[in-house]
């Protein structure tokens, strides 16, 4: 998944965050109608980001912060009916605390009202000085990760109820990075977590390849839908200026693209509508950096041809799957941006030789998409819910920054925070099928149903169990710890499901759903649109590095309290859905992992 590091930001950061984020959570909730200037809006970031670190030091002990403690903004939002929410991030005697993270709630007149944090406990290493140099770290690092170690730093790992001394080292090997944290008395590997966020697991393909399974999806130009469809420029006379083309693509039929004109009949798949989005060609490479990417440009501004002849088609899919996640993003919560920074999303195509897997790659912020590796999977991994997956990840990496409790030797991870991270990016990839309203690909409330699986689909939201190739779960037990991430996933997917849609029978533009419950109640659904703006808004106020499956509860609880009231009927579904998968608050784990 990404990296579990520090990054070096200042509040300048936090305040653009809050200056283009200020509609929170607008698909549901209330709104102010007042368009404020970024100055202003800024002016009000930095005040609610010095009010949330007093509070903090304030009431160390709800928020865990001790001597030589550091808070470092990630992220400002204010909400229209009036609180605010400020991420931090923390070091502590100068060094960046792995799982230190915590958000900071606050009221209107900006007194403390709470903290969520990932760390249970204050962050104090028992030991202050190393015994391993870095040196001495960093071969460790690459001897565990069987790669290239990059210089080693010291680190405070709070991770799992720890406080530990330890250094950070990434290690790269043939365009994959990643993170491996060594303890700095005894040098055992703490943790080796690859970077990027791969859309199959190694346990899947293992199991195809087992089974003697392909997938080999049926592609095709199809039909345009009306007025979507164009080519040129209208009326400019300055360049680089905005142009409309199409995108035929091997999975969703012709569709329009916005492009830019770099000059008279030249072209390129870049969209200055959407903050300079573009896709790339990594040609066979594997490079994490977008810039080694080649262009496409041509001069009819049609991309592709429906057919895997043309390199340009994967690319009109990846461009087409990118811009309309960042519009359902945009349109339902106001978010400009994955990061919700009004910058590109980015994506390169055709990346690595025979590579059988899409990524979210933190290094590259960027969208990867391999052709397939022709004999598993003999198409490119560009279909439209696995673009709205991948780039959830990137959103869950701005926000919550879910990580993976643990990863076994073959890179499969394993632990709730990871498995609610993949159910997240499941639950929004969906969404984005609905947003798009696309009738070369349906929406729907399952997930890889175009990698034409024998399945039919790789996981579905209303009943997890019936995914066997992954082997998914529709409930939760003390077992689920020890679920690899894809599967633990079922647990908060079929949560979701049954708030916006209820138990039992349903057909839903022509799919048949038939969602269980653990104890047999009956769940009467709030509808997607409520159940969306609840667990958007519990991600990005609520949820923290470690937040588990009766956390993520918690969270969708306040996050409904805050849109529709503690006494509401959205509250109380919240509830009846969480206990419908097992999740309750009498069986809470005492002792977390």
């Amino acid at each position: 998944m990404r990296r579990p590091h520090i990054r070096s930001v200042a509040v300048a950061v936090a305040v653009t965050t809050a200056a283009t984020g200020l509609a929170g959570t607008a698909f549901a909730g209330p709104s102010t109608g007042v368009e404020r200037s970024a100055a202003s809006a800024a002016t009000t970031a930095t005040l609610v980001v010095e009010a949330a670190r007093s509070a903090a030091f304030a009431h160390t002990a709800a928020a865990g912060v001790s001597k030589g403690d550091e808070l470092h903004a990630q992220d400002v939002m204010i909400d229209p009916e009036g609180a605010r929410h400020v991420r931090f991030v923390r070091t502590h005697n100068g060094m960046p605390v792995l799982g230190g993270d915590l958000v900071v709630h606050l009221n209107r007149q900006l007194a403390f009202t709470g903290v969520t944090r990932a760390a249970g406990e204050a962050v104090k290493p028992a030991a202050a000085e190393a015994k391993l140099t870095p040196a001495q770290a960093a071969a460790k690092a690459a001897q565990a990760a069987k790669g290239d170690a990059g210089s080693a730093e010291l680190v405070v790992d709070a991770r799992g109820g720890a406080s530990a001394l330890a250094y950070q080292v990434t290690v790269t090997d043939n365009g994959t990075s990643s993170t491996v944290v060594i303890d700095a008395l005894t040098g055992k590997v703490r943790s080796n977590t690859p970077d990027a966020d791969e859309f199959l697991s190694p346990k899947l393909l293992d199991a195809l390849r087992e089974r003697g399974e392909t997938a080999d999806p049926a592609i095709g130009t199809g039909s345009a839908a009306a007025g979507l469809l164009g080519s040129g420029v209208s009326g400019a006379t300055h360049y680089p200026a905005t142009a409309k083309g199409t995108g035929k693509t091997l999975f969703v039929g012709s569709v329009g693209l916005t492009t830019t004109a770099t000059s008279r009949g030249h072209y390129q798949l870049k969209d200055p509508s959407r903050y300079g989005t573009e896709t790339r060609d990594a040609k066979g490479s594997y490079t994490e950096k977008f810039s080694a990417g080649t262009k496409f440009t041509n001069t009819t501004n049609v991309w592709g041809n429906g057919k895997t002849t043309s390199r340009a088609s994967a690319a009109a899919d990846a461009q087409y799957g990118i811009t309309k996640t960042l519009d359902f993003y945009k349109s339902t919560f106001g978010r400009k941006g994955i990061a919700n920074n009004s910058k590109a999303a980015q994506g390169m195509v055709h990346w690595g030789k025979k590579v059988g897997n899409a990524f979210w790659d933190p290094t590259c912020n960027c969208m990867l998409y391999g052709d397939g590796d022709g004999q598993v999977f003999k198409k490119p991994l560009v279909v439209l819910d696995v673009t709205g997956h991948e780039l959830t990840h990137g959103v869950v990496e701005a926000t919550a920054k879910l990580e993976p409790t643990f990863v076994d030797a073959d890179g499969n991870q394993y632990g709730e925070p990871g498995s609610l991270n993949e159910s997240l990016a499941d639950i929004f990839g969906s969404n984005v099928e609905f947003y798009a309203k696309n009738s070369k690909d349906t929406a729907d409330y399952l997930v890889g149903e175009k990698l034409g699986l024998s399945q039919k689909f790789l996981r579905r939201l209303d009943h997890p169990s019936l995914d066997k190739l992954e082997g998914t779960i529709d409930y939760w037990s003390p077992d689920t710890y020890y679920t690899e991430v894809h599967a633990g996933s079922g647990v908060s997917s079929h949560a979701y499901y049954l708030l916006a849609e209820g138990s039992g029978k349903k057909t839903i533009n022509g799919v048949k759903y038939d969602s269980p419950t653990y104890n047999h109640a009956t769940v009467k659904g709030i509808g997607r649109t409520k159940a969306t703006a609840i667990f958007y808004r519990a991600l990005t106020r609520y949820m923290v590095s470690t937040t588990d499956f009766h956390g993520a509860r918690a969270a969708t609880l306040k996050a409904a309290k805050d849109l529709y009231g503690a006494s509401s009927n959205e509250y109380k579904t919240v509830d009846k859905a969480w206990a419908a998968v097992n999740v309750t608050a009498a069986n809470t784990p005492a002792a977390r992992h």
